[in-house]
C-alpha cells in the first residue's frame, strides 16, 4: 500500500509538472550599427547576449539586424524597416529593442513609429553627447558611454613624456567621418606640444607604410579603420596585428578589447563591464520595469591597465605608470612558474643551512669542550699525582735513607782503612763499587718520583704493563708497611707489552692501590690485605687490584667514575674519573665491582701489542 501511494504521488507530481506551461520566450530585437569586423561592437554584442541569457531566467530569442551604413548597402531605410517588421510577422512582437552604437540609435529614433512604438527602447554603447542633443523619451533608456579620447593622449604623455607626434589611425568610413572634426576640436589643447597626423585619406597599405617609418618620439592612436580611402574594408583584428608587426612606434587605443593584441594600455573603457550593465538594464525592463525609471550614468574609462610585453618592447619603465596601474601578461618567471618547487627548494636549503650551521656550532662547542676537558684533565692529573707523591713522602724518605746510609758507612769505612794504611786496591775498589751502586739506587728513586711530579702529555710507547705494576709497588711499599697492609702479587712470568704512557699508567695503579689502602683503614691489621693479579685473554691483558675492605656502596657502584663522586669523607672524587679518562686515552677500560669473598675489586683492561701475542 505504501509503495503504491508513493508511486501515485510521483506520477501526480510528474503530471502536474508536465501540465505547467513552459516559460515564455522573450523576444529581443538588436539593431546593430556596423557589420562584423568592428572588434568593439562585436565583443559588446556577444557579451551582452550571453549576460542577458544568464540573467533572464528563461529562453531569449535574439533577432539582430545591421541597420547602419554597412548593413543593407544601397537599400532605402524604409525597405530595412519593412524587412524588420516582416521578420516578426509570424512571431510575437519584440519585448525589447536594443540599439548598438550611434548609427543604430539614429535609425531607431527616425523610424520609431513604425518600429513597434509600444516596445521599450534601450540605447546601448551610444555617445552621451548624442543623448544631450536628443533627450530620452518616456519608453526609452540608455547605457551610454563617454568617449574621452583626449584622456588617451594624456595617458600617452604620462608614459612617454617626450612624444612629439601622434599618428591617428581612423579610417575613411562612417566612423572616421563622424570623429575627425570633434577630435580635432578636443585635441586643440595639445597644439603647443603635439602634432596629429590623420589617416582618413590613406589606404591601409599606405597607413602601414607610414607607421613603419614614423620619426622618433612618435605614438600611434588606433580608433578603427573599417573602410580605408581606397574603399576596402578591414577587420580590426587584422589591422591591429599588421600595425603591431610593422609599426616603429608604440600603439595605443581607448578600449579594453585591444589589450593583449598589441596596444600598450592606459585608462581603457571596459567593454565587458559595458555589456554587463546593458544586460542588467535589459533584464529589469523584461521583468516589467519602466525604462523612464532607469537612468544609468555613462560608462567611463576604467583603471589604468598595461601590457607588460609592450612595456618591455618600448622600454617603458613601470615607475612611469599612473598609481594603482595593473600590469598584465608578465613573462613567465622562475617564481611565477615554479612557485611551489622554488619555495620547497628554498625551504630545504634553509633547513640544510640551519642544520649545517647548527652542526658547525655543535662541533665548535664540542671541540672547545674537549680542549677544556683535556686541559682540566691534565690539571687534575697533575694535582692527583702531586697528592699521591705527597702521600708517599714517607716512602721517599725511607727509600732514600737506605742507599744514603750505605754510602755514608762505606765512605767512613774507606776513610778508616786509609788512615790505618790497611786499604788495598781490591778493598778500596769494592767499597767504591758499593758507594757507586748506592748512588745509582738513590738517583733512580729520585728520578722515579720526579717523573711522577712532572706535567706531561700522553706519550705512547711499547711498555711492559707488569713492569709498570712493579715500579708502582716500589713507590707505595713504604706506605704499605707503615699501614701494616699485606700485599699478594700474582703477576704472569712473561712480559705483557702494551702501547701506552708508563707514567700515566703508573698513576692509575697508584690511585687504585691508595684507594684500597684507604678503604681498609678502619679494619684490624690482620685483615688488611691487597691482591694484585694479571691475566691474559684474547688480545688483551687484565690487571686486578682487590682489597678486603667493606666493599662499594650499592648506590655508588654505577657512579664511581663520575667526577666528584667519592666514598672518602675528605676525598675530592676526581681520582677515579681521571683514571677512567687515562684508560680511554689508551683505548682501554676500567671497571669496579664487589668481590664475592668481600671487598672491592678494580680491573684495568688494555689491548696487547702484537709483539706480546
Amino acid at each position: 500500500m505504501r509503495c503504491a501511494a508513493l508511486i501515485g504521488l510521483l506520477v501526480f507530481a510528474a503530471t502536474s509538472a508536465a501540465a505547467q506551461p513552459p516559460p515564455p520566450v522573450r523576444q529581443v530585437l538588436v539593431l546593430q550599427s556596423l557589420d562584423r569586423g568592428n572588434l568593439i561592437l562585436d565583443h559588446f554584442s556577444g557579451n551582452f547576449r550571453v549576460d542577458l541569457e544568464q540573467r533572464a531566467g528563461g529562453p531569449v530569442n535574439f533577432v539582430q539586424v545591421v541597420v547602419g551604413p554597412t548593413g543593407f548597402v544601397g537599400a532605402p531605410e524604409r525597405a530595412v524597416v519593412d524587412f524588420i517588421r516582416s521578420t516578426f510577422a509570424d512571431r510575437p512582437k519584440p519585448d525589447l529593442i536594443v540599439t548598438v552604437a550611434g548609427p543604430a540609435a539614429v535609425f531607431a529614433r527616425r523610424h520609431r513609429r513604425r518600429l513597434f512604438p509600444e516596445t521599450p527602447l534601450l540605447f546601448a554603447s551610444v555617445d552621451d553627447r548624442y543623448l544631450q542633443d536628443a533627450p530620452l523619451g518616456e519608453n526609452e533608456t540608455a547605457v551610454a558611454v563617454h568617449a574621452d579620447f583626449p584622456g588617451v593622449v594624456d595617458d600617452i604623455l604620462q608614459v612617454l613624456p617626450e612624444t612629439r607626434q601622434v599618428f591617428m589611425v581612423i579610417g575613411s568610413g562612417f566612423v572616421g567621418k563622424f570623429w575627425r572634426r570633434p577630435l580635432e576640436e578636443q585635441f586643440s589643447r595639445f597644439g603647443d606640444r603635439l602634432t596629429f597626423i590623420w589617416s582618413d585619406d590613406l589606404s591601409f597599405p599606405e597607413i602601414l607604410r607610414r607607421c613603419s617609418n614614423l620619426p622618433a618620439h612618435s605614438a600611434i592612436f588606433y580608433i578603427t579603420v573599417g573602410t580605408d580611402a581606397a574603399g576596402a574594408a578591414y577587420a580590426d583584428e587584422r589591422v591591429i596585428a599588421d600595425l603591431h608587426d610593422q609599426a616603429n612606434a608604440p600603439l595605443f587605443s581607448a578600449h579594453s578589447v585591444y589589450l593583449g593584441s598589441g596596444i600598450v594600455g592606459g585608462r581603457l573603457m571596459s567593454i565587458d563591464e559595458l555589456g554587463r550593465r546593458t544586460a542588467d538594464a535589459a533584464q529589469l525592463i523584461l521583468n516589467g520595469a519602466s525604462p523612464s525609471d532607469l537612468r544609468a550614468a555613462p560608462q567611463l574609462r576604467g583603471r589604468p591597465i598595461y601590457d607588460w610585453r609592450e612595456l618591455q618592447r618600448w622600454g617603458i619603465a613601470e615607475s612611469r605608470l599612473p598609481p594603482g596601474s595593473l600590469v598584465r601578461y608578465r613573462g613567465p618567471s622562475l617564481w611565477s612558474e615554479y612557485k611551489v618547487p622554488v619555495l620547497s627548494a628554498a625551504g630545504a636549503l634553509l633547513i640544510q643551512a640551519l642544520l649545517i650551521i647548527g652542526l658547525l656550532l655543535e662541533r665548535r662547542a664540542r671541540r672547545r669542550a674537549e680542549i677544556d676537558s683535556r686541559r682540566n684533565l691534565a690539571l687534575a692529573a697533575d694535582t692527583s699525582r702531586r697528592e699521591a707523591v705527597s702521600a708517599l713522602s714517607g716512602s721517599i724518605s725511607h727509600e732514600l735513607s737506605q742507599p744514603l746510609s750505605a754510602m755514608i758507612l762505606n765512605a767512613e769505612a774507606l776513610q778508616m782503612m786509609l788512615l790505618a794504611n790497611r786499604a788495598t786496591p781490591e778493598t778500596s775498589g769494592e767499597v767504591l763499587s758499593d758507594i757507586h751502586a748506592s748512588g745509582i739506587l738513590a738517583t733512580g728513586i729520585i728520578e722515579r718520583h720526579r717523573t711522577m711530579l712532572r706535567s706531561r702529555r700522553l706519550q705512547k710507547k711499547q711498555v711492559d704493563l707488569q713492569s709498570v705494576v712493579k715500579d708502582m709497588l716500589a713507590l707505595v711499599a713504604h706506605d704499605m708497611r707503615a699501614r701494616q697492609i699485606a700485599v699478594t702479587v700474582k703477576l704472569l712470568p712473561s712480559a705483557c707489552l702494551v702501547s701506552g704512557d708508563p707514567v700515566l699508567l703508573q698513576q692509575v695503579f697508584v690511585n687504585l692501590v691508595m684507594n684500597a689502602m684507604d678503604a681498609m683503614a678502619d679494619d684490624p691489621p690482620e685483615r688488611r690485605h691487597i691482591t694484585i693479579s694479571s691475566e691474559v685473554g684474547r688480545g688483551d691483558v687484565e690487571v686486578a687490584v682487590r682489597d678486603t675492605g667493606p666493599g662499594l656502596p650499592s648506590e655508588l657502584v654505577g657512579r664511581l667514575f663520575t667526577p666528584f663522586v667519592t666514598t672518602k669523607p675528605q676525598g675530592l672524587g676526581v681520582g677515579l674519573a681521571i683514571s677512567r679518562s687515562i684508560m680511554e686515552a689508551h683505548d682501554g677500560s676500567i671497571r669496579a665491582s664487589n668481590h664475592p669473598d668481600g671487598g672491592a675489586a678494580f680491573t684495568v683492561t688494555l689491548r696487547l701489542c702484537e709483539a706480546s701475542g
